[in-house]
């Protein structure tokens, strides 16, 4: 019954962002680009204006026997030369227009009309460039964000930008996961703006919402981190985003053990008490503090050692884990992980994937 009732209090506040046009989403959904100098953009400007004014002195001057300069009558043998045809081509283009050089033929007329004048439209569209810029950044924020929705699969949504939030960012891009594959949901802005600096996908909003969460196609993500800053948001979270996702791998923390069976009846895969964890490695650092730092070697994957996890070799079929090159912590079998001196996975089999210690220099 408590489920029921929640489960209509999450349709109740659902806004259907996903139902609004993708005009409407750029200040909640952001898909970060690279950054363009502002002398970088002048320069690919004039550079542009200059390939429209050389185009249209070449297309004049190919056709030079169908324009009169009206200072003197048409001659045949006497066309405009190269700069007649520069100089028509910069007062066409900058829409001066003294009329001194005329196209009088009927084919200089076409030329004019089909070619002449769209180059005008871009040579001015070039030169007001920075009103044009500003006026059609909604409109290709929008078309940014239509075609990331499309094509978006398989990726990584972070549920909170906060310390939990940054380090297991840090850490998957540590183990070469794509900052183009994660997406942060967060309602703080500057946690947000942090995000989009380290290249991330961002989200505005409450993340209870299960409109955000489609925003952030959390429908179609491989794996969910909620990394909130209290218990009771990581559960409604959890519950939110296993109904939008039920094949995802939910990986949720929480600051009090006495929460945790909540996350995992919402559906967390995998739990972590941050509290609890970082309690015992205060209290193992007053006897061992070298353990502490191995311990923070392995989590750190782009240095030194880490846990890493592959599948089991053809040669290594029925062998021990205890006996392999590696050093082996774990065996997970059919989704099940066991210690490596459990009798179960004495002898591997394929389809077998092993928990192990491997070097950070290490190809992966």
């Amino acid at each position: 019954m408590a489920k029921g009732r929640l489960r209509r209090r999450l349709a109740a506040i659902d806004e259907n962002l996903s139902s609004r046009p993708d005009a409407a989403l750029v200040d909640i959904l952001r898909i970060p680009q690279p950054f363009v100098s502002p002398a970088r953009k002048i320069a690919m400007r004039v550079l542009y204006a200059l390939t429209a004014l050389f185009a249209t002195v070449l297309i004049v001057y190919m056709d030079r026997y169908g324009y009169r300069d009206n200072d003197s009558a048409p001659d045949p043998n006497n066309p405009l030369s190269f700069l007649d045809c520069f100089y028509y081509a910069t007062v066409s283009l900058s829409t001066t227009g003294y009329g001194d050089i005329t196209p009088y033929t009927e084919s200089a007329r076409l030329v004019n009309v089909l070619v002449i004048t769209p180059l005008r439209v871009a040579f001015l569209i070039v030169l007001i460039g920075t009103t044009v810029e500003t006026l059609t950044t909604q409109s290709r924020q929008a078309l940014r964000t239509q075609r990331w929705r499309n094509r978006v699969r398989n990726h990584t949504v972070v549920i909170g930008y906060g310390t939990k939030g940054r380090t297991a960012v840090s850490a998957m891009v540590g183990d070469e996961v794509a900052p183009g594959d994660i997406v942060v949901v967060d309602e703080n802005a500057a946690a947000l703006d942090r995000a989009r600096s380290a290249g991330l996908v961002t989200v505005h909003g409450d993340a209870t919402n299960s409109g955000v969460l489609r925003l952030a196609s959390t429908q179609h993500a491989k794996s969910i981190i909620v990394a909130t800053d209290d218990d009771a948001s990581a559960v409604l979270v959890t519950l939110t985003a296993r109904e939008l996702a039920p094949k995802a791998k939910i990986i949720a923390s929480v600051r009090e053990s006495d929460n945790l069976h909540l996350l995992k009846q919402s559906g967390a895969d995998s739990t972590v008490v941050s509290s609890e964890t970082a309690g015992r490695l205060l209290g193992i650092a007053t006897q061992t503090p070298s353990v502490v730092e191995v311990i923070e070697d392995l989590l750190t994957p782009d240095a030194g050692f880490s846990i890493s996890e592959r599948e089991v070799e053809p040669k290594e079929e029925g062998g021990s884990p205890r006996h392999l090159h590696d050093i082996v912590l774990g065996v997970v079998r059919d989704g099940h992980l066991f210690r490596v001196d459990a009798p179960e996975v004495d002898a591997l089999k394929i389809g077998d994937r092993l928990l192990y210690v491997r070097s950070g220099d290490t190809e992966r």
